[in-house]
């Protein structure tokens, strides 16, 4: 049998609880992985909730939580090349990382570098791979601003880290507990309020190129007014809003070779997951409630195994 830590209704912390089940069998281009450590998300929360993903079918309860892992292979499915049992590997989950055993898909799942570790490799499919995209699609040169409002989660840290390495400046929104963490990335501590947009516009004279937003609301709307160019705007959190303001959602590539520059850029020291706790399995609960806080400061991953 294998542990997992399952929502069994939609609701609250209350509707979740660990269950033994048998390990899932891996079906065509799928991977079934010994899961050594798992991501904790927003959207975990999010979809116990109730909130489902455009396009996904109903829960079928009990859902095991969690969107992203690490582990090694334990047995392929049919037509699976290019993984063999005993690889490591990351990736996005098919039925859920907080648990013994998962499925990733290969077309989201890739090989976990020697020197990058468990902890760190799966603390990227999910926040840094969304990160990723949402830099390159805003397409900046050396030298733009970027404001991302929200710098002190996880999309935020990894957008950051990202930005910075390409030459990009950048201006961040964060709680004043997180002031000195957002500067310690490179970037340039902003206090959420009222008076954003004008002490932005203190900060950066010369404007800001580009918004990426991961608050939405009415953050996201004091942020558009930054910018002219409207297709310099995307947002992470608030479709219908940055829709109606002329901009756009962030497009997710979700391929393995995004998670192969992820890992890159984490090898050659751009990019630093910024794991800050650590919860074994048995406290996937606390870990939970560590990220629905709202307060966690960069990400929080779960170790299933040592």
């Amino acid at each position: 049998m294998s542990r997992a830590y399952v929502f069994t209704r939609h609701g609250g912390p209350e509707a979740e609880s660990f269950i033994d089940r048998p390990p899932p069998s891996p079906g065509p281009g799928q991977l079934l992985v010994a899961v050594r450590a798992a991501g904790v998300n927003p959207v975990d929360w999010k979809l116990r909730s109730g909130y489902r993903r455009p396009g996904s079918p109903p829960a079928e309860l009990p859902e095991v939580l969690g969107s992203e892992a690490a582990g090694a292979v334990v047995a392929t499915g049919p037509g699976v090349e290019g993984f063999a049992v005993g690889d490591a590997v990351f990736g996005s989950t098919l039925t859920g990382g907080y648990a013994e055993h998962t499925l990733l898909p290969v077309a989201v799942a890739a090989h976990k570098p020697a020197a990058l570790s468990f902890t760190d490799a799966a603390a990227l499919p999910v926040a840094a791979a969304t990160a990723f995209d949402a830099v390159n699609q805003l397409g900046l040169e050396r030298g733009a601003t970027l404001l991302i409002t929200g710098a002190g989660g996880g999309v935020g840290v990894a957008a950051a880290q990202i930005a910075r390495g390409r030459g990009i400046r950048v201006l961040g929104t964060a709680s004043a507990a997180k002031r000195e963490f957002v500067e310690s990335l490179g970037a340039v501590h902003l206090a959420p309020g009222p008076d954003l947009a004008e002490r932005v516009r203190a900060t950066a004279p010369d404007g800001v190129d580009a918004v990426l937003d991961l608050v939405g609301g009415a953050v996201l709307r004091a942020a558009a007014g930054l910018l002219t160019d409207r297709t310099r705007l995307v947002s992470a959190a608030d479709k219908d809003t940055v829709s109606e303001l002329g901009g756009a959602a962030i497009v997710r590539l979700r391929t393995a070779a995004v998670l192969d520059e992820v890992a890159r850029l984490v090898l050659d020291g751009t990019l630093d997951p910024h794991v800050t706790r650590i919860f074994p399995l048995e406290r996937a609960g606390e870990a939970l409630r560590a990220v629905e806080s709202g307060h966690a400061q960069g990400k929080i991953v779960i170790e299933v195994a040592a």
